[in-house]
C-alpha cells in the first residue's frame, strides 16, 4: 500500500502541468492509501507558521460576517494536503529530480499546444484585419491551462525548476540536449503569455541561479535581454514596452485604484480584515470617493497583489505570518546549500531551484494573487517538500 501511495503521490504532483481537476484526484487517492499504510506522517520544519496561517484564515473567515464567501479558502485546505503527501512520499533526490523532468516534459507539452494556439488566433486576427495587440492581449493562450495567468506561472515554475536541474544536478550531464530543447520551449511558451509580471520574475529567478552557478556569467542577462527586445517581433516588444509605458490596452491603470481601495480595507480592518472573498463583496464600499465612475477595464475579483490581498482580507498578523512562513523557507534552502560541498549535487539542484521559484513568486506576487492560484500553490507546495527532503542526504525527516 505506500508504493500505492507513493506512485499517487508521484501522479497527483505530476498532473498539475495538466489541470488542477485530475491533480486533486490523485491526491484524494494519495491521501487514503498514505492513511491505509499506516506510514508516520511527516511535515517540513514549517508546522508552525503554517498551522498559525491555516489558523489566521480561518479565524478571518469567521469573523467576516459571511462565512460562505469565505469557504473556498477553507476548501483550499485541501490543497495544502499536497505538502503532507510529498514531503512524506516523494523522499530521495531521484524522485525529486524524476518529478522536476516530467513536469519539463508536460511543461514542454503545453506549451507546443500553447504555440498551436498562437498561431491559430494570430490567423484568425488576420483574418478579420484586426490590429493583433489590443485583440491577442484580452484572449492570450493558455496551454493545457483555463487562464493564460495560471499556464505562464506554471511554466515559470517548471523552468526554473529545470534550469536549476540543468545548471547544479550531477544527473543532467547526460542528454544535455533534450533539457535545452525543453527548457527553449517553456521559454517560448512564457514569451507567447505576454504575461509581464512572469517575464519580470522569470529573468530574476533565472538571474539568481546563474549568479549562484558562475557570477561572471549573469553580466551577460541584460545583453541577451536588449538583444531579444531588439529582434522580437513587434507584439512582444509592444508588450514589454507597456511596463514603463503602459497603453491604452494595458491593465496598469485599473491596479493603481485596486490598490488605493485595498490599502484603504487594510485602515478599516488591519487585525482581521474584511474577510476572505469579502473584498470583492465590499470592493465598492472603500472605493476612494475622486474615483470616477465607470472604473476603468479590467479584473476586480481580487487586489493583484498577494500582499495586499492578505492583509486586506485576512489582516496584517496573517500577512506577517505568511511572510515569515515563506522567508523560513527561504532560510532553511539557503542554509541547506551553504552546508553542501563545492560541486555539482543533486541536493543542491532541488534546494537551488526552491530558493529561485521563492524569489519569482515573492516578485509575481506583487502584480497577482499567485499562492492564492491553487495550481501554483500545489506545485509550490510540492517543490518545498521536496526540497526539504534534500537537505538531508537520505531523505530522512529534517527535525523542527
Amino acid at each position: 500500500m505506500l508504493l500505492w501511495a507513493q506512485w499517487l503521490a508521484f501522479a497527483s504532483s505530476a498532473a498539475i502541468v495538466i489541470g488542477i481537476a485530475p491533480s486533486q484526484i490523485l491526491l484524494g487517492l494519495a491521501l487514503v492509501a498514505l492513511f491505509a499504510s499506516r506510514e508516520r506522517l511527516r511535515l517540513p520544519p514549517i508546522k508552525l507558521p503554517l498551522g498559525l496561517f491555516l489558523l489566521g484564515t480561518l479565524v478571518a473567515v469567521a469573523l467576516s460576517g459571511n462565512a460562505m464567501a469565505g469557504f473556498p479558502q477553507v476548501k483550499k485546505i485541501y490543497v495544502f494536503s499536497q505538502l503532507l503527501v510529498a514531503y512524506t512520499l516523494l523522499r530521495g533526490t531521484r524522485i525529486g529530480n524524476w518529478l522536476v523532468l516530467t513536469w519539463a516534459g508536460l511543461g514542454a507539452a503545453s506549451a507546443l499546444f500553447g504555440v498551436y494556439q498562437f498561431s491559430v488566433k494570430a490567423y484568425n486576427i488576420y483574418q478579420a484585419n484586426e490590429d493583433f495587440y489590443p485583440a491577442y492581449v484580452t484572449a492570450r493562450i493558455t496551454g493545457f491551462m483555463g487562464h493564460w495567468y495560471i499556464f505562464s506561472v506554471e511554466e515559470m515554475l517548471v523552468l526554473l525548476m529545470l534550469s536549476s536541474f540543468l545548471l547544479f544536478s550531477a544527473a543532467a550531464r547526460r542528454y544535455v540536449w533534450l533539457w535545452l530543447v525543453l527548457g527553449a520551449t517553456l521559454g517560448l511558451g512564457i514569451l507567447l503569455a505576454e504575461t509581464r509580471a512572469v517575464w519580470i520574475a522569470t529573468a530574476i529567478g533565472v538571474t539568481y541561479l546563474v549568479l549562484c552557478w558562475r557570477p561572471w556569467v549573469a553580466l551577460a542577462i541584460p545583453v541577451c535581454i536588449a538583444i531579444g527586445l531588439f529582434v522580437a517581433p513587434s507584439t512582444l516588444r509592444e508588450r514589454a514596452v507597456s511596463i514603463v509605458q503602459p497603453g491604452s490596452d494595458d491593465s496598469n491603470g485599473f491596479r493603481a485604484i485596486l490598490l488605493r481601495t485595498g490599502i484603504r480595507m487594510v485602515e478599516a480592518h488591519p487585525w482581521f480584515g474584511v474577510g476572505p472573498g469579502m473584498q470583492r463583496e465590499r470592493f465598492m464600499e472603500y472605493l476612494p470617493p475622486d474615483v470616477p465612475l465607470p472604473l476603468p477595464s479590467g479584473s476586480y475579483m481580487h487586489l493583484h497583489n498577494v500582499y495586499l490581498e492578505y492583509a486586506a482580507e485576512r489582516g496584517v498578523p496573517v500577512l506577517l505570518i505568511f511572510l515569515w512562513l515563506i522567508f523560513k523557507i527561504l532560510w532553511d534552502f539557503a542554509r541547506g546549500v551553504r552546508g553542501l560541498p563545492a560541486g555539482r549535487d543533486d541536493r543542491k539542484s532541488l534546494m537551488h531551484g526552491g530558493i529561485a521559484v521563492t524569489i519569482a513568486l515573492l516578485v509575481e506576487g506583487m502584480a497577482d494573487v499567485n499562492f492564492g492560484n491553487s495550481e501554483a500553490l500545489t506545485m509550490y507546495l510540492v517543490i518545498v517538500a521536496i526540497g526539504y527532503n534534500a537537505i538531508s542526504r537520505d531523505g530522512t525527516v529534517v527535525s523542527s
